[in-house]
């Protein structure tokens, strides 16, 4: 039992032994199996080929047949390395040249990534060049601005040394002292706008301004008083001063943008001073002409159907002129033509040399001529050289020749020649 017992364990064994080379063997015969399969199918398809073909239908012997192919195959290798043999050199060469190539292509290579990575780092630096020029851009045009109102509020506020000097120094009548007068009236008016908005800066030349100012007003005074005062001296032509302060007529304009109680003043005075002249020689002028007039002139007891008012005395002498002749036109008429209307006026002293006598329409012709040219001239100084105009000049004009107006006016009412006719 003992026996049969060690029998069957080593029955055991030799199966599970056994079981592992079965498995081997059958994995070999599936392999062969498949290589078989392989084989069979790299036969067909052999047979399939047509040069096979070609050689089963004509009988030939397959084995000589292979060792012809074998032998051929050979002879074109060995053929194969003469031709490489002969073209080793050039091969060797090519290869040299392509290895030269690669080289190259190596350094091409690493060129064009050190200029790639140089363009990247340029590319940078053109974006940052860019933000910097927009930067920089933005601060010019800043800059820009500020200067143009800086520069020109520094125009405004600084008062050149030329300036200065001119209006210290400088006579009235110098063209330097009128243009520096217009600097000057134009920066007096900047500067009172800059305070109007509260520019501090104003108060640092404030100071120096109205000195100049102050002395510009004070010399202007005196040259026009001068001017003025020059009307009153007897026998004056007094449209040579008038054109004389015509030529400096922006004086009263800056007197009235800066010192209107001082433009005030001159204005007064030459009111005063030019009414006074105008009637001294009004009166004067028609005084004198009444002198050169013809003695018979006809009166009212000339007239027709008039009685003879005359007193009758003892010393009474009776008229002798003729009333026939006293109301004779002769050439009176000629006074209202073109060429006479418009004659120079009489000169009194000339013609009292002369000893000529005129008609009375003449001597009317003359005075009003006299006056309305008087009045011309007056009028258009009065709007040029003192700014008025409308209104205001026909105000400053009756002012001036107010007087003169009423003298010719009382003169007519109460002439007892005018009341003759």
């Amino acid at each position: 039992m003992a026996a049969q017992a060690e029998v069957a364990p080593a029955a055991g064994e030799v199966a599970a032994m056994e079981a592992p080379l079965e498995a081997e063997l059958e994995a070999e015969l599936d392999l062969e199996g498949a290589e078989l399969e392989e084989v069979d199918v790299h036969i067909q398809e052999n047979l399939e080929d047509a040069l096979v073909q070609e050689a089963l239908q004509t009988g030939v012997d397959l084995r000589q047949y292979s060792r012809q192919v074998e032998l051929e195959l050979q002879e074109v290798e060995r053929a194969s390395i003469q031709d490489y043999i002969r073209e080793s050199e050039n091969i060797a060469e090519l290869h040299n040249q392509i290895s030269a190539c690669d080289a190259i292509l190596e350094r091409m290579e690493e060129m064009l990534g050190s200029f790639q990575s140089s363009l990247s780092s340029l590319s940078w630096e053109i974006r940052a060049l860019q933000g910097q020029a927009g930067a920089m851009n933005l601060r010019l045009r800043n800059r820009r601005q500020v200067r143009e109102r800086l520069g020109g509020l520094l125009d405004e506020l600084v008062v050149p040394p030329t300036m200065i000097s001119v209006i210290l120094e400088s006579p009235v009548t110098s063209p330097e002292f009128q243009a520096q007068l217009v600097a000057l009236d134009a920066q007096l008016g900047a500067v009172k706008d800059a305070a109007f908005r509260d520019t501090l800066a104003c108060a640092d030349v404030q100071h120096v301004l109205d000195r100049l100012r102050i002395k510009a007003v004070t010399k202007i005074r005196e040259f026009v008083l001068q001017k003025i005062f020059s009307f009153r001296k007897p026998m004056t032509n007094y449209q040579i001063p008038q054109n004389s302060l015509l030529k400096f007529s922006f004086f009263f304009q800056f007197l009235l943008g800066n010192e209107r109680g001082v433009a005030q003043e001159l204005r007064d005075h030459y009111v005063d001073t030019m009414s006074r002249v105008h009637f001294s020689y009004f009166k004067s002028y028609t005084g004198r002409l009444m002198k050169i007039q013809y003695e018979e002139v006809a009166e009212k007891d000339d007239l027709m159907g008039v009685e003879d008012t005359a007193r009758k005395d003892f010393f009474s002498k009776p008229s002798l002129r003729s009333r026939n002749t006293v109301f004779t036109l002769g050439n009176r008429g000629a006074v209202i033509g073109p060429a006479e209307l418009e004659a120079p006026i009489i000169v009194p002293h000339a013609a009292a040399k002369g000893e000529q006598r005129f008609p009375f329409e003449s001597l009317f012709r003359s005075q009003h001529y006299a006056l309305l040219d008087t009045s011309c001239r007056e009028f258009s100084f009065l709007s040029d050289f003192f700014l008025v105009s409308g209104a205001a000049a026909q105000e400053l004009f009756n002012s001036v020749m107010g007087k003169t107006l009423s003298m010719f006016q009382n003169f007519w009412d109460f002439s007892g020649n005018f009341w003759r006719f």
